[in-house]
């Protein structure tokens, strides 16, 4: 396996071993100082990133490497050269490559073009990177996925779909709550169903919250406008996910130990009220932590070529 593109491009052993990984380095951060020493890791941002981008510069530094960040306008990407062209220069510089942009056809282009591994840091359609710390935070949490049931409530966008693939991987019974206009792409919908079958998992969507989150696990929301969505449409989303904001009413339908879960960067008041984030229950700083460890994990096992890979 070259390339992590997408949650569904690791077999279940892979998707452990990382998981395992991303434990061990958390215990010992400095660990395997050698892994990139002498090497720079090629990281591209066409969108803000706090998390993301300051995760990826530790966890490349604790590998002995340097991340070496530009954006479109420092590229000659940006005054016509091709994706592939790219993709070639880069992969005879750089050790390793971490896109993150909009269109996800670019990664994926780019990725077939690099002769070293391409790393997907958020596309409109996947963000998988997220949907690694998000696993690691529940087991810590829970101890396990067998039996878990999880509620994502709010907009279907790119973090549902990697958090969904994800999910059906391990054998969570995930229950995808948005409004019918904001629903996930039916095709990831349709794909992490027939992989949560095999692990003997459900993967449901409704337009009912309520529905959602009874007797959940783990209550997931995002950010209501993503990156790339028309600001024009906000005040119109904002009516239309009023009903899926995240409040106490909502957490209360909830096993009596539910977590909460959000991604960052959130807005309090919208999605989620502050009496839930800033709770008791909310593991949103251990998320953001877990982002650190599971990307170091994702880049010492891609460059020691030590994941097999699902073929697809």
């Amino acid at each position: 396996m070259k390339d992590y593109l997408q949650v569904f491009d690791l077999t279940l052993d892979d998707l452990v071993h990382l998981l395992d990984l991303s434990s061990a380095f958390r215990a010992a951060p400095h660990g395997a100082p050698d892994v990139l020493r002498d090497e720079i890791v090629f990281c591209y941002f066409d969108k803000p990133s706090t998390r993301t981008r300051v995760s990826f510069h530790a966890a490349i530094a604790r590998l002995g490497g340097e991340a070496e960040f530009v954006g479109p306008a420092e590229l000659q990407l940006g005054r016509g050269e091709t994706v592939e062209d790219t993709a070639m220069v880069i992969s005879r510089y750089a050790r390793a490559a971490v896109i993150r942009t909009f269109r996800h056809d670019d990664v994926v282009r780019f990725a077939r073009a690099a002769t070293i591994p391409v790393i997907n840091a958020l596309t409109d359609t996947h963000h998988p990177c997220q949907a690694l710390a998000d696993l690691l935070t529940v087991r810590d949490h829970k101890g396990g996925f067998a039996g878990l049931r999880l509620a994502y409530v709010g907009a279907g966008n790119n973090v549902a779909h990697s958090l969904v693939q994800a999910a059906a991987m391990t054998g969570i019974h995930v229950v995808v709550s948005t409004p019918p206009q904001l629903a996930p792409d039916p095709t990831v919908m349709s794909e992490a169903s027939a992989i949560a079958e095999a692990a003997r998992s459900v993967i449901e969507w409704t337009a009912d919250p309520t529905e959602a989150v009874k007797a959940a696990d783990v209550i997931y929301t995002d950010v209501w406008l993503s990156m790339g969505d028309p600001p024009e449409q906000a005040a119109e989303r904002r009516r239309t996910l009023v009903p899926y904001r995240v409040d106490e009413q909502l957490m209360e339908l909830a096993a009596p130990d539910a977590v909460f879960m959000h991604c960052l960067p959130a807005h309090r008041g919208d999605e989620v009220v502050p009496a839930v984030i800033d709770g008791p229950r909310s593991l949103v700083a251990d998320q953001a932590e877990n982002r650190m460890h599971t990307e170091q994990a994702l880049l010492y096992a891609l460059v020691g070529g030590e994941l097999r890979g699902r073929d697809r």
